[in-house]
């Protein structure tokens, strides 16, 4: 795709229109509001419920420890008109309008933060008793569930499908969990990060199955390819997700190989006057050299600061680059895990503690720099690791494998 040939802040916009109600969305509309933006804000959302968070639909909303989690956001008082239950269909760039559910919707800039869609089992649509775990109607269907206490089986043994095995063998839940790969986390841990995961299942009383592909679901039933027919009153499917970009096919926007929005450095869009944000694009990297495309809730957090900066930047604005350390969170098995940077460029691996142990930390340096953390049950760690990442700090490998030494005294 060619460079970007919008100016970020060319002109002062006095219409703009969020697409999509999810974190990224509403943050973006509220960042807005916060540096000073006086025109119109329209935010425009799918599903008919007020905006809400998605972490703890895998966690207190699913246990029913929680009726919603509704954003703590007064959009009245912001001033934000909200249309929610609307989809979006298009993007008519030439014209400037979105076209919606409910008519076309005019814009001077328009930001896409439609998120992504769970990847969907195929076979499984229209059985009876699969699940997707990605909206509050989602978890909403699921509740009563786990209340009956049927064996579930979960299909994928990824961040989601562990939170919610988690859950479920909170609420008295016999629980499968298929895995194609031979391990857990496969596609964003290296093997011998994402091994000492594979216990922490038969220790919740989880029974995990690797190597293992469905080869169909029926009602009451996950048959796999092997001919092993699992008892299933309910099938919960977390084999990822996918960029919701689905709508703007023909709109001449570029996306990546992965259906994914190509943002530039700035969050903008090969259209002018058209950001994007959150799950549904990817962004480059100068930290780390190459693309990234991040699905976690800090990056729909962080990202919309640097859109609403460079909507209203005017004449000599030095447009905000985005350039984010990568951080991520998951409660699974009575343990906090959270991941800081980007290591697949990483030359060097230390360990700091025994993975057999309740606490434990993996750094990966490249160049003696830390570039990335995985801390289990060690939240000092990643806070000191983050902003070392950040600084791009040189660190001494021997010291840093000590974990009684605090991270910030390792460096080199």
């Amino acid at each position: 795709m060619s460079e970007q040939t919008q100016e970020p802040g060319r002109s002062a916009p006095r219409r703009v229109v969020v697409a999509g109600a999810g974190m990224a969305g509403v943050q973006t509309a509220a960042a807005l509001r916060e540096q000073g933006f006086t025109g119109t804000v329209t935010l425009i959302g799918a599903e008919p419920h007020q905006p809400y968070d998605r972490p703890p639909l895998s966690k207190a909303v699913l246990l029913g420890k929680a009726e919603d989690s509704a954003l703590d956001v007064d959009f009245e008082e912001l001033g934000i008109e909200l249309r929610l239950g609307c989809e979006v269909l298009g993007l008519r760039p030439d014209d400037h309008e979105l076209d919606t559910e409910a008519g076309p919707v005019p814009y001077d800039v328009l930001v896409i933060a439609t998120g992504a869609e769970p990847v969907r089992l195929p076979g499984a649509e229209g059985v009876r008793g699969v699940h997707l775990l990605r909206t509050l109607d989602d978890a909403e269907r699921l509740r009563p569930v786990l209340a009956r206490q049927h064996d579930i089986v979960v299909v994928g043994a990824g961040w989601i499908g562990a939170e919610f095995a988690t859950a479920a063998r909170e609420a008295g839940c016999a629980v499968t969990v298929v895995e194609a790969a031979g391990r857990p986390l496969t596609e964003v841990l290296p093997a011998e990060v994402a091994a000492p995961m594979t216990a922490w299942y038969a220790e919740a009383g989880v029974a995990l199955r690797t190597h293992a592909r469905v080869e169909r679901v029926e009602e009451g039933a996950v048959v796999l390819d092997d001919g092993t027919r699992l008892p299933a009153g309910a099938v919960v499917v977390g084999i990822g997700a996918r960029p919701a970009t689905a709508w703007l096919a023909g709109s001449g926007i570029g996306l990546g190989t992965r259906g994914e929005v190509v943002a530039d450095h700035h969050l903008m869009t090969s259209l002018p006057d058209v950001y994007a944000v959150g799950d549904c694009a990817s962004f480059p990297s100068g930290r780390y050299g190459e693309r990234l495309l991040v699905h976690h809730w800090d990056n729909a957090l962080r990202g919309p600061r640097t859109v609403a900066v460079n909507i209203l930047g005017g004449p000599g604005h030095a447009p905000a680059v985005y350039d984010p350390v990568p951080y991520f969170w998951s409660e699974q098995f009575g343990r906090f895990v959270q991941y800081a940077g980007h290591h697949a460029d990483a030359d060097r691996t230390v360990w700091r503690g025994d993975p057999g142990e309740a606490a434990w930390s993996v750094c990966w340096l490249r160049e003696s720099r830390l570039v990335a953390l995985l801390a289990v049950g060690r939240p000092r760690d990643l806070a000191q690791g983050r902003r070392l990442i950040e600084a791009g700090t040189a660190m001494d490998a021997d010291l840093l494998a000590d974990p009684a030494r605090p991270l910030k005294s390792a460096t080199a």
